[in-house]
């Protein structure tokens, strides 16, 4: 019998947050921030930022059987800093400078500038993201309506 771990390694798991995040960035905050790092490191295109289509697949109510939902257009590349460390990023949309900009923050930040790019990239997005979603839920909590039923004593 083979034992499953609920989470993967804690570096995976980190870097899957980290790249979700910048995935998930708009664009020109990912441009500012990254801009606050100043040169850009030398690398090598392993792939050139491409765009193409991927299928979003969802589960009624979140359990049922999946369904094809539509495409999704995404960009990706890869690139190899010159130390041999190598960044990918996967971003919605067509915006090439977006992928390339996550793909280099991923490759930093699998070398000993992490805690640089942590806080000057990453830490500042993800700060600005639970902002968004709380402003969000405190607009979408004004709105919601309250139903109850009163017991009638008839049987």
């Amino acid at each position: 019998m083979t034992a499953h771990c609920a989470d993967p390694a804690p570096e995976i798991s980190a870097r899957r947050d980290w790249m979700g995040l910048l995935a998930r960035a708009p664009v020109d905050r990912l441009a500012a921030r990254f801009a606050t790092l100043g040169d850009v490191p030398a690398f090598s295109w392993l792939r050139r930022p491409e765009t193409g289509g991927v299928m979003v697949r969802g589960r009624a109510g979140g359990t049922g059987a999946p369904f094809n939902i539509g495409e999704m257009t995404v960009t990706r590349c890869a690139l190899r800093l010159e130390d041999g460390t190598v960044g990918h990023a996967y971003v919605q949309g067509r915006d090439k400078a977006h992928a390339e900009r996550a793909a280099l923050v991923d490759a930093l930040m699998q070398t000993g500038a992490a805690p640089r790019i942590e806080a000057s990239v990453l830490r500042p997005l993800a700060d600005e993201a639970v902002a968004t979603r709380t402003a969000r839920a405190a607009r979408s909590a004004a709105t919601r309506v309250e139903f109850f039923t009163m017991v009638r004593g008839e049987d």
